[in-house]
């Protein structure tokens, strides 16, 4: 009979157990407790939508919708994307589910996307990310709440130290127009020093060129006109009230004139949460307002800011996965015994407390690993116990032993 080969997992996607798991999952549980802190509603939308959701949302000339996006014709001829990012879908939720009674919106979710992109470290073709918005509301206030949100999570994640918040304004309609047409001129000046990608992006998307990475496109990049050179009197008041508002609660950040986003709805703040301990991708958390996104998808004109973070790129920043102790281990000795604790690990998770029920070994062996999983308490169960009808109780830090009857140990834990 001719052996199985066991298929490979498809290049770009991870399987993760153990330390890589546990990071992971810390990331998200410490994700859902500050949005809970800060009042952000968890929401769900599919993990596939119609193409021209990102299509409209990302732009057809953009890398995403060009060449990263997963999209296949279904059974019904429809044109379907696995989720390349969050905002989109949820800006198309926001329409189709009549959302807009709710604004202003804090939302916030979590899971699965799909890019088609070179894997390297901390980037992967299925990966997943945090996300958090507030759609409906026009004042500075708004982005200075999710960028205390951002830097708290940082906080608590004990990785805030080694990222630097990266700030900066695309001003408003106005001022976007006059400074994309300086940019245009100029560019157009230095047409022939500049990267193949650039010469593309100067009719498409000029501003995409500031961040390029070409070292053909940097001295060019670097002289560009300034947008601080084209700010309306109210973009400069809007960024002045989000930097103010940074400064009110303690999140120091930095100006980075450079910092963009390409497509036109972009509007006012835009930011990045860097670090350098990732190789030359530093960006661990990024985002902006997206005033126009809701209009360009058939909406009414809403103003809106928010943020996405890669969960796999936090995980790694972390020092040590966080350890979760197993707080009791309940060890049987005999066929009698097994059945026995099996009811009262049962009692015990009912109560709160993480057990573990040891089955196999001797008891010195089984002992030995109630130690290594942290456990504080040892519920021993033999054949003398289930004649009196206890258990032996051993707290494993003391070394204290006790007998106590099978239905009352979690109150004995717990007292």
């Amino acid at each position: 009979m001719a052996k199985i080969e066991t298929p490979r997992p498809i290049r770009g996607t991870q399987d993760m157990l153990g330390d890589m798991a546990d990071r992971f999952t810390h990331v998200v549980e410490a994700f859902e407790r500050v949005r809970r802190l800060y009042g952000f509603k968890r929401v769900e939308v599919p993990v596939i939508e119609p193409t021209a959701v990102f299509a409209r949302s990302l732009g057809e000339t953009t890398d995403v919708v060009s060449k990263e996006m997963y999209s296949f014709d279904d059974r019904g001829g429809e044109s379907i994307t696995l989720r390349p990012e969050f905002t989109a879908g949820l800006c198309r939720a926001f329409l189709t589910e009549g959302w807009q009674q709710h604004v202003p919106l804090k939302l916030a979710t979590h899971g699965p996307l799909f890019r088609y992109e070179r894997p390297q470290k901390g980037r992967y073709r299925q990966f997943h990310q945090i996300d958090a918005e507030i759609i409906g509301a026009a004042e500075p206030a708004a982005d200075v709440e999710l960028l205390v949100f951002a830097d708290q999570l940082l906080q608590e994640l004990g990785v805030a130290d080694d990222i630097t918040l990266h700030l900066n304004t695309l001003g408003d309609g106005g001022t976007r127009a006059a400074w994309r047409a300086a940019l245009v001129e100029y560019f157009s000046d230095h047409l022939s020093d500049l990267s193949e990608d650039s010469r593309e992006r100067l009719a498409k998307n000029p501003l995409r060129i500031l961040d390029s990475k070409d070292p053909r496109d940097r001295p060019i990049a670097d002289l560009a006109p300034d947008i601080d050179a084209y700010i309306t009197d109210e973009a400069r008041d809007f960024f002045g009230g989000v930097t103010e508002g940074l400064q009110a609660a303690g999140v120091a950040w930095t100006r980075d004139s450079r910092l963009v986003r390409g497509m036109d709805y972009y509007r006012h703040t835009a930011f990045e949460f860097v670090t350098d301990r990732l190789g030359a991708q530093g960006t661990v958390l990024g985002g902006g307002r997206y005033d126009g996104l809701i209009e360009s998808l058939g909406g009414a004109a809403t103003p809106a800011v928010g943020w996405a973070a890669g969960i796999e790129r936090l995980a790694m920043l972390l020092d040590a996965a966080p350890l979760h102790h197993v707080e009791v281990a309940v060890i049987p000795m005999g066929e009698a015994a097994a059945l026995a604790a099996t009811g009262i690990v049962a009692s015990l998770r009912r109560a709160g407390f993480a057990s573990e029920l040891g089955f196999k070994g001797s008891m010195k062996k089984r002992m030995q690993k109630a130690n290594d999983m942290g456990a504080r308490y040892a519920v021993i169960v033999g054949e003398d116990e289930l004649a009196k009808g206890v258990a032996s109780l051993k707290n494993l830090q003391t070394g204290a032993q006790q007998e106590v009857a099978i239905d009352a140990v979690a109150a004995a834990i717990r007292a």
